[in-house]
């Protein structure tokens, strides 16, 4: 069994902020697309990102001690690398298909699988109300996509890539976050995120034109340095957290991101209508979104 600090105030307060910042994610993310493309700003999220924590982790003598690592390290580094990366494209290119509450929505699978993942590596252990919350969620998500089922399964449309590109990332997210934790035996949490970060910078370049931001106007580039700074913050906190409450907990609220992004959503809509297009939601999807809230919530605490 995987042992935390036992600060779960800590642990929720990180989570909570990490739960708001990734559920405005999307919509900053909408926005800064409309003039740079998914990679470049991947890849400024990874670069900014990286200079950042590096520069922090050298004044404060903390960066990891490469030469010391062993062949299990550089494992898991691989694996989370990839996990990591791999989320980041997969769910910037969904978002260009999809809207941000559908992003957000369907990226509640991440902590779910991650959630399964704790128990078969952590060995945490499930209810059968936890399977009735994972029951709550999946019946959220179809009640969600009720009057766009047709759609969703055109794997050839906007809708359907995105979904599928969406599932594909939150399977990814979740391998990385197990890999994270099994990493934080031996490294510190920023100095796992430095080597991630960088490694990812270097891996986007031949993708990348990062001088295609000249052409952004002034709101497009705040948005991207939001993001940048969202991308920074959030998994900084996502990675501090870890160490301090399980993953269950933690991942039940993650689960409340989506509420952010429909308030995001919302608030745009009323005060700056052109700025992102509403995601139209009727009265079964809004129930929808609800269901899939609460039964990640459920799936995730239902033991305490």
């Amino acid at each position: 069994m995987h042992k935390t600090s036992g600060r779960w105030k800590l642990g929720f307060a990180l989570a909570l902020s990490t739960a708001m910042l990734w559920g405005v994610l999307p919509i900053a993310l909408k926005i800064a697309l409309k003039s740079v493309d998914p990679y470049t700003v991947t890849w400024y999220r990874f670069a900014s990102s990286g200079v950042v924590l590096g520069i922090v982790l050298g004044m404060t003598g903390g960066l990891p001690a490469i030469r010391k690592f062993d062949r299990r390290t550089w494992t898991l580094l691989t694996v989370a690398f990839v996990g990591l990366t791999g989320n980041y494209v997969l769910y910037i290119v969904a978002l260009v298909h999809t809207s941000p509450t559908i992003t957000q929505t369907v990226a509640q699978l991440g902590p779910m699988i991650l959630l399964f993942g704790g128990l078969v590596v952590f060995k945490e252990r499930f209810s059968g109300m936890q399977w009735l919350g994972f029951a709550v969620l999946i019946t959220g998500l179809i009640l969600f996509f009720h009057d766009r089922l047709l759609e969703l399964s055109n794997l050839t449309g906007d809708l359907g890539i995105g979904v599928l590109f969406l599932t594909l990332a939150a399977f990814i997210w979740a391998v990385y976050g197990l890999a994270q934790k099994r990493l934080q035996r031996t490294l510190g949490p920023q100095q796992i995120l430095l080597i991630l970060y960088v490694g990812a910078a270097l891996a986007l370049i031949p993708t990348t034109a990062p001088g295609s931001i000249r052409h952004a106007n002034a709101l497009e580039l705040s948005m991207l340095g939001f993001c940048c700074l969202n991308t920074l913050i959030a998994y900084g906190a996502f990675a501090e957290g870890l160490k301090h409450w399980e993953v269950s907990r933690f991942s039940a609220v993650l689960a409340t991101a989506p509420l952010f992004t429909v308030a995001g959503m919302w608030t745009i809509g009323r005060f700056a209508p052109n700025l992102v297009v509403a995601e139209r939601l009727n009265a079964l999807s809004m129930l929808g979104t609800l269901l899939v809230v609460g039964g990640s919530v459920t799936c995730a605490s239902a033991r305490r």
